[in-house]
């Protein structure tokens, strides 16, 4: 799916640009929050680091075992992008430290955290401008 995007689409998704997270708390209030985010085109595989007790992560892991409708979205002048899909959190060493490496890539090295987890979104809808 996203593959057939272009080179315009995958070099926006590797730019450095902060993203916003929209994740539904369990009322069904949107809950949104300023996010690194790196995306994986070949697998429509999106991720998130973050804390294990975050809001966040504590939205996705309550939407149970289907996991969380969600949507990521950078923005840069006229070019933005919105990922919509399904989020699961995922806790094991090798999950986070792929997602680690990969968000190094393409922002900077983050901090050691040992509460660290990954919200991993299997992307469904692409939107935008690019």
């Amino acid at each position: 799916m996203l593959s057939t995007k272009g080179e315009d689409f995958r070099t926006f998704w590797t730019e450095y640009h902060l993203c916003s997270l929209t994740t539904p708390r369990p009322n069904g209030a949107p809950h949104v929050v300023p996010v690194g985010v790196t995306l994986d085109v070949g697998t429509a595989t999106a991720r998130v680091i973050a804390s294990r007790g975050s809001r966040k992560v504590r939205n996705v892991l309550a939407a149970g075992d289907g996991g969380a409708l969600v949507a990521v979205c950078q923005v840069d002048g006229a070019r933005w992008s919105t990922l919509e899909g399904r989020a699961f959190v995922r806790q094991s060493a090798e999950e986070v430290e792929d997602a680690v490496r990969r968000y190094a890539e393409r922002y900077r090295q983050p901090r050691p955290n040992p509460e660290r987890v990954v919200i991993e979104i299997a992307v469904t809808r692409v939107l935008g401008s690019v």
